[in-house]
C-alpha cells in the first residue's frame, strides 16, 4: 500500500565505451526498442509522479530518444561524473520529499513493474530507508554481495573485491535498484563520501549510513533475469535472448499458438490475439497486431501493421508499415504490402507488390501484379473497389481506380481508370513467325562462333 507519491530516477551517464561504437549504450535495442525507452515505459506503468533522467553533458540524441517514452520527464546533467551517489545528488532538487524515491538504470530492459512494486511495497510495509533489489544470477562474478540475514534485513552491500568467499557464496547479488524514503533520501546522499580509489561517490553507501541513524534497509530478492544489465555487445545479445524468451512464454500463456516459439522474434509492442497461430521463423517489428485466430505462416516479417481475424499471411510474406488486412483475407508467399488496405475476403495469394493503395473486400489480386505508385518524386494512390479481379503480371500504374466488379486481363498495363463492371485489357498483339526459330538458332550459333574467334 502506497504512502505517498513514487518518483523515479534514471541513471544513463555512462560513456558505454564497452559497446565499441559510437552510438550510446542505452540508444541500442532489444526488441526494437532503445534500453532507456524500456526503462521509461516502466516508470509510466509504475504510475511515477516524477522520472528524472540523469545523462551526461552532450547526450542530446538520449534526451530527444527518452522524451517519446515519457513527455514529461525531467532531465538532470551530471558534470562531472563522479559515481552513482552523485548522480542521484544531482536529480535530488527534481524530487518529492516524500514518498519513495527509485533508482533504475537505463541498462536494464528487463526489469519489471511487478518486481519493482514488489520492492517499494516491502519498504513501505517495514518501514525501511532502504529496499535494495537483490538477485541470483548463474554466475555473480563481479556483482557486490548484499550481507543480509534469513529476513532480509540489510547490513552492507559490499563490493566484490572487498567480499570474502563466504559472502560470495552466500549473498545475494546486487542489482543496484533501489527504492529509497524520500524524506531521508537528502540527507543519505548528503552524506556520501568520496571513495578515493576511483573518485567517485557510491550510492550503495547509504546503507551504512541509514544504518548509522538508526533505519533499518532490507534486501527483496527478484529474479536474476530482470536484473541483467548491458555493457557490452554480448550483454546486449543476451538480453536479447532473455526478453524474447520471457515474452515468448507470456503468449503461450495467453493462448497463442507457436509449434516453434524459439524461431519466432517478437517486437515490444507486438500484440497477438489469443488463438492466432505463428509459426516457425516469423519476425515482428514495431507495433504490429495479429487478431485472434489469425495465422502467420513461416519466414514472414510483419512490421507497423495489422492483421484481422481468420486472416492467412505467408509463408515468406512481408508486412510493411501501415499494411491494414481486414478479416478473411490472404496474403501469400513473396507478397509485399505497404501503406495498403485490404478489404475483408480480398487475396492476393502470390508474387505481388501492393502500395499506397485499398483493395476491396472479395478482390482477387493475380500473381505478378504491382501497383507502380512511385513516379521518381512523389506517391501515388491506386483505389480497387469491391470483387475486382485482376489477372496474372498487372501493372497498375498511379494514380488509378478500378471499379467495383471489374475485371482486369492478365498482362495488363493499366493507365487510366477502370469503371464498375467493366473489362479492360492492355495487351500487345503476339506476332509469330511459323518455322523461325531454326534460322534465328543458326544465326546465333554463327554469330557466337565469330565472337570466339
Amino acid at each position: 500500500m502506497s504512502q505517498g507519491p513514487l518518483c523515479a530516477v534514471v541513471l544513463a551517464a555512462g560513456k558505454g565505451t564497452r559497446m565499441r561504437n559510437a552510438l550510446p549504450k542505452v540508444l541500442h535495442d532489444v526488441a526494437g526498442r532503445p534500453l532507456i525507452g524500456h526503462v521509461l515505459q516502466l516508470t509510466v506503468e509504475l504510475g511515477c509522479e516524477r522520472s528524472v533522467l540523469v545523462l551526461a553533458p552532450g547526450m542530446e540524441p538520449v534526451e530527444r530518444a527518452a522524451r517519446a517514452f515519457d513527455e514529461k520527464l525531467r532531465i538532470a546533467i551530471q558534470d562531472p561524473p563522479l559515481g552513482t551517489g552523485h548522480a542521484v545528488k544531482c536529480a535530488l532538487d527534481e524530487l518529492a520529499d516524500r514518498g519513495t524515491v527509485i533508482v533504475l538504470f537505463g541498462d536494464t530492459p528487463l526489469l519489471s513493474a511487478s518486481t519493482v512494486r514488489r520492492l517499494v511495497d516491502a519498504r513501505e510495509a517495514r518501514g525501511a530507508a532502504v529496499a535494495v533489489l537483490g538477485m541470483n544470477p548463474p554466475s555473480g562474478e563481479g556483482y557486490g554481495r548484499l550481507a543480509s540475514d534469513a529476513q532480509g534485513t540489510l547490513s552492507a552491500i559490499v563490493e566484490y573485491r572487498h567480499a570474502d568467499e563466504a559472502l560470495r557464496t552466500s549473498g545475494m547479488c546486487n542489482s543496484g535498484v533501489m527504492a529509497i524514503d524520500a524524506s531521508i533520501l537528502r540527507e543519505l546522499v548528503g552524506a556520501i563520501g568520496l571513495q578515493p580509489e576511483k573518485n567517485e561517490y557510491y550510492l550503495t553507501d547509504i546503507v551504512a549510513l541509514a544504518r548509522e541513524r538508526g533505519r533499518p534497509c532490507i534486501a527483496v530478492e527478484g529474479p536474476w533475469q530482470e536484473g541483467h544489465g548491458v555493457n557490452s555487445q554480448a550483454q546486449l545479445a543476451e538480453a536479447e535472448a532473455l526478453w524474447q524468451q520471457r515474452r515468448r512464454r507470456e503468449l503461450l500463456d495467453a493462448g497463442v499458438i507457436m509449434p516453434a516459439p524459439e524461431t519466432v522474434w517478437l517486437s515490444a509492442d507486438v500484440e497477438i490475439g489469443p488463438g492466432a497461430v505463428i509459426e516457425q521463423h516469423v519476425v515482428f517489428a514495431g507495433r504490429a497486431r495479429i487478431a485472434a485466430g489469425a495465422r502467420i505462416r513461416a519466414f514472414s516479417h510483419i512490421e507497423d501493421a495489422e492483421v484481422g481475424p481468420a486472416s492467412i499471411v505467408g509463408p515468406y510474406a512481408r508486412l510493411r508499415p501501415g499494411a491494414r488486412l481486414e478479416s478473411g483475407v490472404h496474403v501469400g508467399n513473396f507478397v509485399e504490402i505497404k501503406n495498403a488496405r485490404l478489404g475483408e475476403g480480398a487475396k492476393a495469394n502470390h508474387l505481388t507488390y501492393l502500395g499506397d493503395c485499398s483493395v476491396g473486400g472479395g478482390s482477387n489480386i493475380g500473381a505478378g501484379t504491382i501497383t507502380c505508385n512511385y513516379d521518381g518524386f512523389a506517391k501515388h494512390r491506386t483505389e480497387i473497389g469491391e470483387r475486382v479481379f485482376v489477372g496474372s503480371n498487372t501493372a497498375l500504374v498511379a494514380p488509378v481506380t478500378v471499379g467495383s466488379d471489374a475485371i482486369i486481363g492478365a498482362g495488363s498495363v493499366v493507365t487510366s481508370d477502370v469503371g464498375e463492371g467493366s473489362v479492360a485489357l492492355s495487351r500487345a498483339p503476339l506476332a509469330e513467325r511459323k518455322g523461325a526459330a531454326e534460322l534465328l538458332r543458326r544465326r546465333m550459333r554463327r554469330a557466337k562462333e565469330e565472337k570466339r574467334g
